[in-house]
């Protein structure tokens, strides 16, 4: 267990659970009020802190910054719903030991108090202490964490265009020519009966358009992503301490 001295610097640090993942951040450390030792954690496991959750930590360990307890964060987060700000009561305490199992809890079923208002961390007057008290203010720690904002994927799919092309075509025509029996073709147009029928025939040829179709690749798409860097306000309430004298007798006020 943890001694009173060893949490003097845990407010703040991060809280993680057996398996390394992180649960949130200790806010607060309860001290038991009748041997003063700590027993509970308040620690911040929502975004900004807007959820706490009170984890035992009779069994924590610590690393560097870092606060190891015997719970995951769904435990912890489902732990009893109870303000945190104010001593808990016997039946808050054995509420919380009744679910995170502990079944020594009529044991220590008495008032927890916060160890800010027992001093661990705080100056208090007492015959131990000076004169002198420290004040202190809470200073607002803005982050950011990461979430899925959406989902773009990419998708091809086929559609159907009309394309009309040109391409000349030729085709043969028929064409009567008349010549003369001349002395160089009489031989040819003498052969052959002198009087006869005759039929001569001629093919004609035509051109025509073929059209054939081929896949070509024209470009290559992909999706690719930009951080684009905006401003976000974030309000958030935090306390400061006020020092004020009582019993002003005798006090010189230069």
């Amino acid at each position: 267990m943890p001694t009173s001295n060893e949490i003097q610097d845990w407010t703040g640090r991060n809280v993680e659970g057996p398996d390394g993942h992180k649960i949130g951040k200790v806010d607060e450390i309860y001290l038991d009020d009748r041997t003063g030792q700590p027993e509970w954690a308040l620690v911040n496991t929502g975004l900004f802190g807007t959820k706490s959750s009170f984890v035992p930590i009779g069994d924590a360990t610590t690393d560097g910054n870092t606060v190891t307890v015997p719970f995951d964060k769904d435990k912890v987060k489902g732990a009893p719903n109870i303000d945190g700000d104010q001593h808990l009561s016997p039946q808050e305490e054995a509420e919380l030991f009744r679910y995170y199992g502990r079944t020594d809890y009529e044991e220590h079923t008495h008032t927890e108090g916060r160890a800010t208002d027992r001093g661990a961390g705080h100056d208090t007057s007492g015959p131990n202490t000076d004169t002198a008290m420290t004040r202190s203010e809470e200073e607002l720690r803005v982050g950011t964490t990461e979430r899925e904002a959406g989902k773009v994927r990419l998708r091809k799919h086929v559609v159907t265009e009309n394309v009309t092309e040109t391409v000349p075509v030729s085709h043969e025509e028929v064409r009567l020519e008349r010549e003369p029996i001349t002395g160089g073709n009489v031989g040819a147009a003498t052969d052959g009966p002198a009087i006869s029928e005759e039929e001569h025939e001629v093919t004609l040829h035509a051109e025509e358009p073929v059209v054939d179709k081929r896949a070509v690749p024209k470009e290559r798409v992909r999706l690719k992503t930009d951080v684009v860097t905006e401003q976000a306000e974030v309000t958030e309430q935090v306390r400061k301490e006020r020092i004020e004298v009582d019993g002003t007798d005798g006090i010189d006020r230069r």
